[in-house]
């Protein structure tokens, strides 16, 4: 049987659709986690509750592209 470090190596050297593909079976596979350990969903809240009260802080999808490029190099 092959091991998990053998698989992501096969996975890894599929064109980018088929990985894409393979991907999102393997997430579709799983159970629907209802945990929020990491506290994201609570972040996701208190940045919302942020724009909401200072909508100044808000950025266009152009400029995230932009700083993204940015970091990119």
């Amino acid at each position: 049987m092959a091991t998990i470090i053998e698989i992501e190596k096969l996975a890894r050297e599929l064109p980018d659709r088929e990985r894409a593909t393979l991907a999102a079976s393997l997430l579709e596979s799983l159970p629907a986690i209802l945990s929020d350990e990491d506290e994201g969903i609570a972040e996701a809240l208190r940045r919302d509750t942020d724009l909401d009260a200072n909508p100044d802080r808000a950025i266009s999808l152009e400029q995230l592209d932009s700083q993204i490029r940015g970091r990119r190099g």
